[in-house]
């Protein structure tokens, strides 16, 4: 059989596994001219390695776990999760409400009374993200903390966004770990990531190794056009190829516009997908110890970026000896704020920021500094999503065309989660046959 699977991500190579589980050679056409999707890695000048954006594996389920560590011959490291926050020049613990211990004591006793008092509500109305996090934390809370990082990490306000992506993402406290929090220095860690694992060499794409010699991989191979009636793919350089079942990853906004015979109003619910876009600036620092958490959060609007990570605290393979890494997280979107600058151009307001938020001294030598620009990085739950989504799967499933991974989902899932999908989309792609 002809099984054609597009894009080489972690979606796709879950598809192309499930193929060869039954007994098929299925080709995985990818655009660029290597693999691995959404979780690339670079490896640049000097021993710099960098992930296409931050990237760790912890999935709790027993087979990706066995995939994975086969795929990297069992040569991974595992942590103990340290994650953090910063919000006006104080480090807090994450998450920050049940870590209220050092903040202004008016902010504290006021997230408290709130808490208390919304917990007395028992049915509360719940339309949109908003209204959950009032009703969860109490309003100076949520606006103090969680509203703020929406704008920044969504690019929308919150009472624009549904509660669908949210999962575990957001601790639910009790009230005794709310007042043990703004009491003791001290607290259990609740974070829905408890531990990880990350290759220990050549980046997050590692674990992706294994599957490479389950499918005919086809790089620099651009998708032009589908003819769903003919089930034929032709591709930017006039290639063309013939395919009995379909797996595409290709995000949605891309993908409907290049089947022919689109109709209109699919065509229009495909522009109404939104998602962010990021510049992730990659800085390789002279030392290692300007912070201990993998990755940290930042409140507040003024600092040009959201988030930050630390490669070095993944692997030391991923920096020259002696030195540290950090990737910097500072997020778009064509439908809210709009990208004003060239990636290049993020990278000295993001050292400025650094240094004003204690991160990096003025004595701290940046020996490596680089921006990637990523177009697809996380979708927006706003509320045009439900519907819009609807009629484009709707139309897929029509034509026969099955979709996978984050941007074939149109879902906030991470990387485990984006292989299992490329499995089930497999799955009802032979069930088609």
């Amino acid at each position: 059989m002809r099984l054609a699977v597009l894009g080489a991500g972690m979606a796709g190579f879950g598809a192309a596994h499930r193929f060869h589980e039954a007994g098929h050679l299925p080709v995985v056409y990818e655009q660029h001219p290597h693999y691995g999707g959404h979780t690339a890695t670079y490896t640049f000048d000097g021993g710099w390695v960098f992930d296409d954006g931050p990237h760790i594996s912890f999935t709790k389920d027993e087979r990706i776990q066995r995939l994975f560590e086969e795929s990297v011959e069992g040569e991974y490291f595992s942590f103990s999760v340290k994650v953090n926050n910063h919000w006006r020049g104080h480090w807090i613990k994450h998450p920050a409400q049940c870590n209220l211990y050092g903040l202004p004591s008016d902010l504290v006793v006021d997230v408290i009374k709130d808490f208390v008092d919304v917990h007395r509500v028992e049915e509360p109305e719940v339309k949109t993200y908003a209204d959950w996090l009032v009703a969860s934390f109490g309003r100076t809370f949520a606006e103090t903390f969680p509203m703020e990082y929406t704008v920044k990490y969504h690019t929308t306000s919150a009472d624009n966004m549904s509660t669908d992506w949210m999962g575990p993402r957001l601790y639910r406290p009790a009230l005794d770990e709310v007042l043990r929090g703004a009491l003791a220095p001290e607290t259990e860690d609740v974070h829905y990531v408890t531990n990880f694992r990350y290759p220990k060499t050549g980046g997050f794409v590692s674990f992706l190794r294994r599957f490479v010699g389950e499918a005919e991989l086809r790089l620099d191979h651009r998708l032009a056009r589908i003819e769903p009636a003919e089930h034929r793919l032709e591709f930017a350089s006039g290639a063309v190829a013939e395919y009995d079942a379909l797996v595409s990853s290709v995000p949605l906004p891309e993908l409907i516009p290049m089947i022919s015979g689109t109709p209109r109003d699919v065509l229009d619910a495909a522009e109404r997908l939104a998602c962010t876009e990021a510049v992730i600036v990659n800085l390789g620092i002279d030392r290692s110890d300007f912070i201990d958490a993998h990755w940290t959060y930042f409140y507040d609007r003024d600092v040009f970026f959201t988030r930050i990570s630390t490669p070095h605290l993944q692997s030391p393979n991923n920096v020259p000896p002696g030195c540290g890494s950090m990737q910097v997280e500072c997020y778009f979107s064509r439908k809210y704020r709009p990208l004003d600058r060239r990636p290049d151009e993020c990278i000295q307001p993001v050292i400025d920021d650094l240094r004003r938020c204690g991160v990096l001294t003025e004595d701290d030598q940046v020996l490596f500094a680089g921006a990637i620009h990523v177009p697809y990085a996380n979708v927006i739950f706003d509320l045009d999503r439900a519907e819009a989504l609807a009629t484009v799967h709707g139309y897929l499933d029509e034509l026969g065309i099955a979709y996978c991974g984050r941007y074939g989902d149109w879902a906030y899932i991470w990387t485990d989660e984006a292989f299992m999908s490329g499995e089930r989309a497999a799955e009802r792609a032979l069930e088609r046959i």
